[in-house]
């Protein structure tokens, strides 16, 4: 049981401030929070959700009813939130099939651990999946830049880039404007701490919890005030594979404002002093350790069973999905910045089309997507199964939700989606790699340098 106040603001008035920030932060800063300047105010934004809002109409005037349209379509779909249940999407199928039942979908159920090497291997094999439901860095960054998915420019209308958000329409299509990605729901992602252990250890005063923010500084002091409590494991910097790594990441782009690409998305940056100087920080706390045995999924255990007084690979789905296993309160906290305006991670999530030469069933795909994402009575309970939010103004969805309305006032602080950039796979593995190297001694700058040169290597590719 939460002991902790929660947010008395309504989370479609948070919706409408937070996400105008999100549309209109400075690519400029990636994931950096380096100077003290405030976001600018909604009134700034060219297309803030607020006017956005106004102009949504019924798009159930634009699903066709009755259709004899006929195909058999796949659908792949990473665990994103419900996403990854059967009995929920079987609902969502099934609702689906009410205004199309002629064209029947198979689906098959993804993790994060095998699901990219069981499409790899589909690929290879001439079986690509027709859809799979996933982030621009795999369909857009990973499969669109191999030609391997189709153009979904035609599901672009100008009415649906009206209605979502900037930011998410930039991450969706390619550096040449090609559209891989139609949208469906995001997040931002976040850190945990375990507040019974802080609140013993007196380390609640350096953090503000109604904003869930704190500076670089106050978190240096707080981690050192639970290791004096006797917690020697505060935190870890997991780097046993890419599992989780959005949060090693914003932890270390964000402690002194560095970046991890360019404005551009089209270079790797992980080597400015800002990174080195957070690298060496961490490495030199009591309390935190690079460990190279566990990946995000296992300090998330670890973190509930309450090995860990932290967590850096933590959403709303995390808390969700863990509520049976969590003895103590798990409060929910923005990476630190010096200036305590932090840059968060952002998750997109939304669909994609494998170009497997079938106009059907291509055809078919699209069909289901634009049902998902723009029927207006469905996309609703498509964006609630996600346990995310949407990527366009729906209004209060989750009025009643505390736990959805604690989280939403994090979303404000989503910075660049930069998960786009070129030879996203390789840096992924080219990244946790270098923690590894960090972790054993070697020296930051070299090893800094190392994962540099080797992404950007596999960017110019």
């Amino acid at each position: 049981m939460k002991k902790r106040k929660l947010m008395a603001l309504a989370l479609s008035c948070v919706m409408v401030c937070s996400m105008t920030a999100c549309g209109g932060k400075d690519t400029g800063s990636d994931q950096s929070a380096s100077t003290s300047t405030p976001a600018p105010a909604p009134a700034e934004k060219e297309e803030a959700p607020a006017e956005k809002a106004s102009t949504t109409e019924n798009t159930d005037s634009q699903t066709p009813t009755g259709s004899t349209q006929a195909a058999d379509i796949t659908l792949w779909t990473y665990p994103i939130g419900s996403w990854g249940d059967s009995a929920t999407v079987d609902g969502l199928i099934a609702n689906f099939n009410a205004v199309y039942p002629d064209i029947k979908v198979t689906v098959e159920y993804l993790d994060y651990t095998n699901g990219d090497d069981q499409i790899n291997t589909a690929i290879e094999g001439k079986q690509a999946p027709d859809l799979v439901m996933e982030g621009p860095e795999r369909l857009v960054a990973n499969w669109g830049a191999k030609g391997l998915m189709v153009d979904l420019g035609d599901l672009w209308t100008d009415d649906a880039k009206s209605l979502i958000y900037d930011s998410v329409q930039n991450a969706c299509k390619s550096n040449d404007g090609v559209f891989y990605e139609y949208p469906l729901c995001m997040t931002a992602h976040t850190m945990a701490i375990n507040r019974d252990i802080f609140e013993a250890a007196d380390a609640l005063q350096y953090l503000d919890e109604e904003t869930g923010t704190w500076t670089t500084e106050n978190f240096q002091k707080a981690v050192q005030a639970v290791y004096d409590y006797g917690q020697t494991n505060v935190g870890a910097v997991y780097c046993s594979g890419q599992g989780g790594d959005q949060g090693t990441r914003a932890l270390i782009n964000n402690l002194y404002g560095g970046t991890f690409t360019n404005p551009e998305h089209t270079e790797y940056t992980a080597n400015s002093a800002e990174n080195i100087k957070a690298l060496e920080l961490l490495k030199s706390m009591d309390g935190i350790n690079f460990d190279a045995s566990i990946a995000g999924g296992d300090e998330i255990n670890m973190f509930c069973n309450g090995t860990f007084a932290m967590a850096f690979c933590w959403n709303v789905s995390q808390e969700k999905n863990n509520l049976e296993n969590i003895s103590f309160d798990a409060l929910p906290m923005a990476f630190p910045s010096e200036d305590g305006i932090p840059q968060l991670c952002g998750g997109i999530w939304g669909f994609g089309i494998f170009d497997n030469g079938d106009p059907a069933k291509i055809e078919a795909a699209k069909t289901f997507i634009d049902f998902m994402a723009n029927d207006e009575k469905q996309v609703v309970e498509s964006v609630k199964a996600s346990n995310y939010w949407p990527v366009k103004d729906l209004g209060n969805i989750y009025d009643g939700d505390a736990l959805m309305t604690e989280y939403s006032k994090f979303v404000e602080y989503m910075g660049d989606y930069y998960q786009v950039v070129g030879g996203w796979a390789e840096a992924r593995t080219a990244w946790w790699n270098m923690l590894q190297q960090v972790g054993s001694g070697t020296d930051v700058a070299t090893a800094v340098e190392e994962f540099v040169t080797t992404a950007n290597t596999a960017a110019a590719q």
